[in-house]
């Protein structure tokens, strides 16, 4: 993180898409929560799973399907969504799609 603390960038770039994957970079990791950028392929997903804490997803390029306790919503660039701790969740990239995950541990 620090290569990119106080410095501005395009929020999208800081992530490429990889055919066939899911890529990850992590820009803030602390004790109270972390801040993480995603890029997702067309057709890959994180598959079920909980978390102890709330995660708020924020949607910046493309278009994805998050379930939430077995709901599906559906998200595009510029939405939002906020996965409730202890919730079964998974993330599927309907398109190819890029999120920014807040986690706050507390």
């Amino acid at each position: 993180m620090e290569t990119i603390a106080s410095q501005v960038f395009p929020l999208t770039d800081l992530v490429t898409y990889q055919d066939g994957a899911v890529v990850s970079r992590t820009l803030i990791n602390r004790q109270a929560g972390s801040v993480t950028l995603f890029a997702f392929d067309a057709g890959q997903e994180l598959s079920e799973h909980t978390a102890p804490y709330d995660a708020l997803v924020q949607v910046l390029d493309g278009e994805t399907r998050i379930t939430i306790a077995g709901r599906p919503f559906d998200l595009r660039a510029g939405e939002m969504i906020i996965m409730p701790a202890n919730q079964p969740h998974a993330v599927t990239a309907t398109a190819k799609f890029k999120m920014l995950l807040t986690m706050i541990r507390s």
